[in-house]
């Protein structure tokens, strides 16, 4: 009996905070701007299929692979004190020439500049 008390008291303070929130969350009609989607500075007026740059998703595809690159360098940082500085500087200058050897293949392609 007292398990089934304690289930319906559970039930009772959820389905209060359900409504709670319910209320708190209301949109108003001057509410209407701001709760309409803007994605990447295109207004929801123009047409869907209007085309743009290449080079947003290029420039979105490089910083994804530096921020990868980050997250394989920084643990480097820690692994000094576990492995021999040889193996450490050898691990180390091949990490960072497979991203070197990718920034210059980006510039000499062209990828990295803003306006061409």
């Amino acid at each position: 009996m007292k398990m089934y008390q304690s289930i319906l008291l559970l039930t009772l303070i959820l389905i209060m905070l359900m409504m709670i929130s319910f209320l708190i969350s209301k949109k108003s009609i001057l509410d209407l701007n701001k709760t309409s989607p803007f994605e990447c500075g295109f207004s929801k007026m123009t047409s869907p299929r209007m085309s743009f740059s290449i080079q947003f998703f290029m420039i979105a595809i490089i910083f994804l692979m530096f921020d990868i690159e980050l997250t394989i360098i920084l643990p480097i940082i820690n692994s000094i004190k576990m492995m021999k500085i040889y193996e450490w500087l050898k691990s180390s200058l091949i990490i960072t020439t497979i991203i070197t050897y990718g920034l210059l293949h980006e510039w000499f392609n062209g990828m990295i500049e803003w306006s061409k």
